[in-house]
């Protein structure tokens, strides 16, 4: 690709110049200039596209999986969400992946262990739990829950809970791209829990406490579960209190309470809620970003592109893609989940943010 400006690969193919190709590639080389202009964008080229996976269409056929394979044989029953831009990639926006996981009572997934960082937010159902490095937890319905890397994590339901159904977040593609990932199975298959039930929560749960004289040393937080009831009465009690931002409305980052920092050091995760009849002006950053309805209903215009949502929908926006929300409701509030690779970003120096100056800060729709 070609650009005629001046700092930039400007050279026109000869016989002469093929040739010269031709033996730099029998060498495994290749002349910089043939694609440095698009190795190096003017700005980020995302080749994920806006989508929304409407949830009345997916539960059917992840439901359907309860009948067609096991726990045992698939290792972990889900149903993979892939974005049509990044086919083949496993995908679901970015380098991020996500996919909605079914278990029914009774059933659990073997424990195991990677060096990818993940989490769940459930959907539905009753009587789930998860198992982290010990630690076990009940689940419900708006739950949070982090499983980092490394740590030794088993997942279940109950005999006397329901189906449920929870959506997964990982790095592993990213973690892959660096050829750093690795995979192991828990010689009990199952971990036996050494603690209280909800004992993080208790310990670390606490509005602006941390239990004294204990130093947390480990890069992820101790705090393994964020529960509905307690994010959604903080939501509400800050609308009351404060505008929010333009942007974003109420949002709120889920953190690590002993550092004020991310949750993890390379998957993040925000909770944002909507006022009845707020709309939000539109910004862009870098980050890819995969986001699921906890409440409500309304549309998002995510590059020009209007996407409307209801309760358990999931959609993205992918890095550098402008974009809004809007609540549906005159009367109730509405309320997004987010995760996000946004500690990547911070971290490697890569965050980068701008507001939409134009038309009132709200995009125009593309036709």
């Amino acid at each position: 690709m070609r650009e005629n400006v001046i700092g930039r690969a400007n050279v026109e193919d000869t016989p002469e110049l093929d040739r010269y190709y031709a033996e730099l590639g029998a060498q495994e080389s290749y002349a910089l200039w043939t694609i440095a202009n698009s190795i190096e964008p003017w700005h980020p080229q995302p080749t994920s596209l806006p989508t929304l996976w409407r949830y009345e269409a997916m539960r059917p056929l992840v439901l359907k999986a309860l009948d067609l394979v096991s726990p045992e044989k698939a290792g972990r029953r889900v149903i993979a969400l892939e974005n049509p831009g990044r086919k083949g990639l496993s995908a679901c926006v970015g380098w991020l992946y996500s996919g909605l996981q079914v278990m029914r009572p009774g059933e659990f997934a073997t424990a195991h262990n990677h060096a990818s960082a993940a989490l769940r937010f459930v959907i539905e159902g009753a009587g789930a739990y998860t198992v982290v490095d010990g630690h076990k937890m009940d689940l419900a319905a708006g739950d949070f829950v982090i499983t980092p890397n490394g740590t030794w994590h088993d997942h279940g339901v109950e005999a006397g809970g329901k189906v449920t159904v929870w959506q997964d977040g990982l790095d592993m593609l990213m973690v892959n791209q660096l050829d750093a990932n690795f995979y192991a199975v828990h010689p009990e298959f199952r971990q036996q829990s050494n603690y209280p039930l909800n004992d993080t929560a208790a310990v670390y749960g606490g509005p602006g406490l941390l239990p004294a004289g204990e130093a947390w040393s480990k890069p992820y937080s101790p705090l393994l579960k964020y529960e509905w009831g307690r994010t959604y009465e903080t939501l509400v009690k800050a609308s009351a209190a404060t505008d929010g931002s333009p942007y974003d409305g109420i949002m709120m980052q889920y953190v690590n309470p002993a550092t004020g920092g991310p949750v993890m050091k390379t998957l993040g995760a925000h909770i944002q809620l909507l006022r009845a009849g707020e709309r939000t002006r539109a910004h862009r950053h870098t980050g890819s970003i995969v986001y699921t309805v906890a409440k409500g209903s309304g549309f998002s215009i995510v590059a020009g592109r209007r996407f409307d949502w209801k309760a358990s929908d999931i959609f993205v926006v992918p890095s550098w893609a402008w974009h809004e929300h809007a609540n549906a409701s005159e009367r109730e509030d509405a309320v997004l989940f987010s995760f996000s690779d946004l500690p990547s970003m911070h971290a490697l120096g890569l965050y980068r943010e701008e507001a939409f100056r134009d038309h009132d800060g709200h995009q125009p729709l593309a036709h």
